[in-house]
């Protein structure tokens, strides 16, 4: 457990990092957005798994590869009350799920956008939001998504 999740200091936002997604993990802090294929199936996934949720073929069969990091908006939700910490500090923000370019969907937050300019279907990309430390003191990235400019 980390100093800041000990100490009270309570954050709902980080994730709990462990051997099999680190490379995500180190991936976003580079601003890299990964995905998991599966080499019996060749279809891709998310959110990351040791196994291929699509053919059930077993972690030595799946692998990282990188994302393009193009979306399109599949659907949206303006949060304007939410009392975990650290979200009640960004309220009104904006919960979205978006289709991956490569087929997956993935829920994630829309940022930039006024919540009255967003369409479904509207182009999105990748962008990384640094959340804090997260277990054993690593920096967290978080994927996020906004209008392509």
């Amino acid at each position: 457990m980390s100093g800041a999740r000990a100490a009270g200091a309570a954050r709902f936002d980080l994730p709990e990092i462990d051997d099999f997604t680190r490379p995500y993990w180190d991936a976003a802090a580079e601003g890299r957005l990964l995905l998991r294929r599966c080499a019996d199936c060749d279809r891709v996934h998310h959110y990351p798994r040791e196994f291929c949720p699509h053919c059930w073929a077993g972690e030595e069969r799946v692998s990282w590869e990188g994302a393009s990091g193009r979306a399109t908006l599949y659907t949206w939700s303006v949060v304007y009350r939410n009392d975990l910490p650290p979200f009640g500090a960004r309220v009104p923000y904006v919960a979205a799920v978006v289709d991956l370019a490569e087929g997956p969907r993935m829920m994630t937050e829309v940022v930039d956008c006024a919540p009255d300019a967003l369409r479904i279907g509207m182009p999105l990309e990748v962008a990384f939001r640094v959340e804090g430390e997260g277990e054993g003191g690593a920096v967290v990235s978080v994927a996020v998504f906004r209008p392509t400019v």
